[in-house]
């Protein structure tokens, strides 16, 4: 019995052994926060985690080696190779737990923003008109349940929240891209987009607050826009109230801000974004899998999209964010 007992007590510590092997890790404390993974020929598969290899692709010596492929069904993060390959954490790492979707339930249509959100089979619940500015938005069913649950904890606490944006499909973000791209719109310090002649530049100028078609986290379902469009607003007053119970708070329902400063939590992309916030339990899996399916190819349809290569957009916008939400 003893030995039988020893026996099992071996084979269970070499079973988890061999598990944490395969697991993705991180140290904190490395500036690169660089992930490794043991694959099945036990040779190391050394990775960047989103804006840490992006800075990696960039001080490369020789670009060639450090390019980002775009053929189909591949973007930056899978055809990433610098002296070996490296890939983001796999979605079976992430805890699925309670979520409502899956990463196979998860299409390129729903990525890019092409649904339906009125349409009772894509998952969306029109939020309520108390909680939002105007009528007609919807969020994924999950995001709107943990969104009330917080804006009833703000309230108690004398914090309004109000959503100004929801899920946007393609066509609306088109139309705002596009309105910023022809000069319809006027941009961040009062400019238009078609003063600027580079095609590139022009497209760098609207990226600091505006997503390309196909690439905005709006697509998604998880995200909204609370009480102002303004930075500025947040920080006097009344706002920086409502920004400090989130920064506070949020987190326990789920909310992370996916677009802070620049810095410490994340790199370049999008300016800072405070009234910006995600609920992360399913945006996390759009994220992974987003990197996962969307490659260049897909980013089409608008004007300017031919320079999304160019600045590559996947890499240095839609998988740069705040550390805290992946």
């Amino acid at each position: 019995m003893i030995i039988l007992v020893v026996v099992l007590a071996l084979l269970l510590i070499f079973s988890r052994g061999f598990r944490a092997a395969r697991r993705v890790n991180i140290d904190p404390q490395h500036d690169e926060q660089k992930l490794t993974a043991v694959t099945a020929d036990n040779h190391p598969a050394a990775g960047f985690y989103h804006q840490d290899y992006v800075t990696a692709v960039n001080s490369t010596p020789d670009p060639q080696a450090a390019s980002i492929a775009a053929e189909p069904g591949k973007n930056g993060v899978q055809a990433f190779n610098r002296q070996g390959s490296g890939s983001l954490p796999l979605n079976e790492d992430l805890d699925m737990e309670g979520n409502s979707m899956q990463p196979e339930d998860i299409s390129k249509e729903m990525l890019l923003g092409r649904v339906n959100p009125a349409s009772e089979t894509e998952g969306f619940s029109l939020i309520e008109s108390r909680y939002a500015r105007r009528d007609g938005m919807y969020l994924r069913s999950e995001a709107l349940d943990a969104f009330v649950k917080m804006y009833d904890a703000a309230e108690k606490d004398g914090i309004q929240l109000m959503v100004l944006s929801a899920t946007r499909t393609f066509d609306h973000q088109r139309r705002i891209w596009e309105n910023k791209w022809n000069g319809e719109r006027m941009l961040h310090g009062n400019i238009r987009a078609t003063d600027i002649r580079n095609p590139a530049e022009r497209s760098r100028e609207i990226l600091r607050f505006s997503a390309m078609p196909g690439t905005s986290r709006h697509h998604w379902g998880t995200d909204v826009d609370l009480n102002s469009l303004q930075n500025s607003y947040f920080e006097q007053g009344q706002g920086k109230r409502v920004y400090q119970w989130l920064a506070d708070n949020a987190a326990a329902y789920g909310f992370c801000q996916p677009y802070t400063a620049h810095g410490e939590r994340r790199n370049g992309g999008y300016e800072e974004e405070k009234w910006h916030w995600s609920y992360k339990p399913i945006a996390v899996q759009f994220y992974h899998t987003f990197a996962e399916k969307i490659s260049y190819e897909d980013i089409i349809g608008f004007d300017g999209a031919e320079t999304a290569r160019e600045l590559q957009v996947i890499e240095n916008y839609v998988l740069d964010v705040n550390r805290d939400c992946f």
